[in-house]
């Protein structure tokens, strides 16, 4: 079965492996669902966290094989908060990110880049150690953001994930690169439409 997940795929001018088509097919359904404020975007990101970490490790990406364990986490706390954590357990609303978050979770960006960065350029054979470890570090971030209906979330993935689509054209990785070209354009209207749903529930509570 594993062997069959590895072989080698010619998709046009794209090489690629079963196992990174169905991280495809399964990363683009969680986003879309995402977008819709969908709770099963969840179930499908603790799929697709399966199936990356094993494309991630093979291509030696050592810090995006680590976030995939982090998604899994994640995405149960995520689906948890979306059923349940609003006010009375009730399902959790789109709201704007604390300002009092802000100089945290730069600060956390800075000391995750470098640390990680550090650690994987001194002691293992990773590629491209800190821009790695910054978007790693960014969709850290990210997802915790997308977990607590943090609106901005959305303009973390858009800056991620166009920096992500040249990182994955470079290793060669071309259908997780078009992957991420999906993601951005997801996170475009992700941010498009919760926008809206926060100023209808604004509206609504005035």
């Amino acid at each position: 079965m594993i062997e069959w997940l590895n072989l080698s795929l010619h998709m046009g001018e794209f090489a690629t492996t079963p196992l990174e088509i169905l991280g495809f097919i399964t990363g683009a359904i969680c986003v879309y669902l995402n977008t819709q404020q969908n709770v099963w975007g969840w179930f499908f990101g603790i799929i697709n966290a399966v199936l990356y970490a094993f494309v991630f490790l093979q291509a030696k990406l050592y810090a995006d094989m680590g976030l995939q364990g982090y998604y899994f986490i994640t995405s149960i706390y995520g689906w948890w908060m979306w059923l349940y954590g609003g006010k009375n357990q009730e399902s959790l609303p789109v709201s704007r990110t604390p300002v009092q978050l802000y100089g945290l979770f730069i600060g956390l960006f800075v000391a995750a880049t470098v640390l990680w960065g550090f650690l994987l350029n001194r002691y293992t054979d990773a590629s491209l150690s800190y821009a790695d470890s910054a978007l790693t570090a960014a969709s850290l971030l990210g997802q915790y953001m997308m977990a607590r209906k943090y609106l901005e979330n959305w303009l973390v993935w858009i800056v991620a994930d166009l920096c992500y689509v040249g990182l994955y054209v470079f290793k060669d990785l071309h259908l997780t690169a078009l992957l991420y070209a999906v993601f951005l354009g997801l996170a475009v209207m992700g941010y498009v439409q919760w926008r809206r749903a926060l100023l209808l529930d604004a509206r609504q509570s005035s």
